[in-house]
């Protein structure tokens, strides 16, 4: 770590603010380039999620050492015909390094990037001990940097980028490489690269497979648990969320930018029955709903023509369709999501442990107790010594003295390195 009193900020790039790559000319110049260099590959992404209907890819950061930075369009050069397997002929099995890198692997994997090693600079960040874990944080601890950091929330669907996006999107990978090359060295100090190997290697597996649908994709409105059990108020909010996907997918909007999910909780639980009730419940009835006071109301302001198309009676006839289902039409909560290996998640909620199983919530807390002694020896956050939910689901089982814990832990998806460490101390914990 670089001992630095005071960070300095880095407002640019060392090599410049690049242009942004849109043609097949200029994306075969840039493989050129990085397939004449050798060093790890930077990788970051940029999507508009808050702003369009997708969660695809509408920028793409790379960097490597003697390469430079290339900014790349996906939308612009996959409409051009662009082969990716072009880029990954040309890095090879370089290894790439990513910060967060299950929030951009995805996206990668959808246009058919292929990274074939991962370094990812927040997992190693977790690993060491760190309290924050964030690109801004650990390039100040590690290098004494900020980045200049303003334009997180842009609408990176927008066309020409602006001179400073593209300089802000550069920043997130030129320091990559250098952090990869510190914390390898720290973590191997702890004793610790091994464990990171397998936590890249698992990241990158997961990371790669296709995109898995919810089963049930209404149910993920925010706070639909507040509906509990009121069936016709899940009907309404099923059928509001209904419209307003079919909407945003439409006309390829956010649909929080459509209506807030706050909005379609509080008409389930009001369901209005009426004009007058309707009118009286006020989010239903504005059109231009989001003003935060920044820049970002500049960008909202470009969907504002759609916003205003969509008239509230959209939302009426929605909630009336609801209301007028028969009781045996109405939706209910699902039983439990299985996992792959058709099992269900034990409970999250502890005062249920306590009050109705106090057995098993005190072998929790015995096993919690022991996880996050390891945890605290080996200077390593607890929720990464193993996942908080394998050690619930193993203390919900009826006897769980019975079985092999190693054995449950890894079909519970634990990595070796925590079945190693845990797995002796847990399973006397649990006798």
């Amino acid at each position: 770590m670089t001992d630095v009193h005071e960070p300095r900020l880095l407002k640019e790039p060392r090599g410049g603010v690049p242009d942004v790559t849109a043609t097949l000319a200029d994306y075969h110049a840039v493989c050129e380039r990085f397939a004449q260099a050798t060093s790890s590959v930077a990788a970051d992404a940029e999507r508009a999620s808050g702003f369009r209907y997708g969660h695809e890819d509408w920028l793409i950061q790379f960097k490597r050492d003697g390469a430079g930075i290339a900014l790349l369009d996906p939308i612009a050069l996959n409409q051009a015909g662009v082969d990716w397997n072009e880029f990954n002929d040309a890095v090879g099995n370089a290894t790439w390094i990513l910060h967060d890198s299950p929030m951009d692997l995805p996206g990668f994997t959808d246009i058919g990037l292929k990274p074939q090693a991962l370094f990812d600079t927040e997992i190693a960040a977790r690993l060491l001990g760190l309290h924050h874990f964030g690109l801004a944080a650990v390039t100040e601890h590690y290098l004494g940097l900020v980045l200049a950091k303003e334009h997180s929330a842009a609408d990176w669907s927008y066309r020409p980028l602006p001179r400073d996006w593209r300089n802000y999107a550069a920043l997130d990978v030129e320091v990559l490489i250098e952090l990869e090359q510190l914390m390898s060295r720290e973590l191997k100090a702890q004793g610790k690269d091994e464990w990171a190997a397998e936590e890249f290697a698992y990241a990158l597996s997961e990371g790669s497979k296709p995109r898995r649908p919810h089963p049930i994709p209404w149910l993920r409105i925010s706070h639909i648990t507040k509906l509990g059990h009121d069936r016709r108020g899940l009907a309404v909010a099923k059928s509001l969320w209904e419209e307003r996907d079919r909407l945003a997918r439409q006309y390829d909007i956010a649909p929080s930018l459509l209506l807030a999910d706050s909005s379609i909780i509080e008409a389930a639980t009001i369901k209005p029955r009426n004009a007058a009730q309707f009118r009286a419940v006020r989010c239903l009835n504005e059109r231009v709903r989001i003003h935060t006071g920044t820049e970002q109301d500049k960008m909202f302001e470009r969907y504002a023509p759609i916003q205003r198309e969509i008239k509230p009676k959209v939302w009426k006839e929605a909630i009336s369709r609801a209301l007028e289902l028969r009781p045996n039409q109405l939706p209910t909560m699902p039983t439990p999501e299985k996992n792959d290996d058709g099992t269900v998640n034990a409970p999250r909620s502890m005062r249920l442990w306590e009050q109705r199983h106090p057995d098993r919530y005190e072998r929790l807390q015995r096993v919690r107790r022991i996880t996050n002694r390891i945890a605290e020896d080996t200077r390593t956050p607890a929720e990464m010594i193993i996942k908080p939910q394998i050690l619930r689901n193993l203390c919900w089982l009826d006897k769980p003295g019975k079985i092999d814990v190693a054995e449950f832990l890894t079909e519970q998806g634990a990595r070796n390195w925590q079945v190693k460490l845990i797995a002796p101390s847990v399973s006397s914990a649990i006798m």
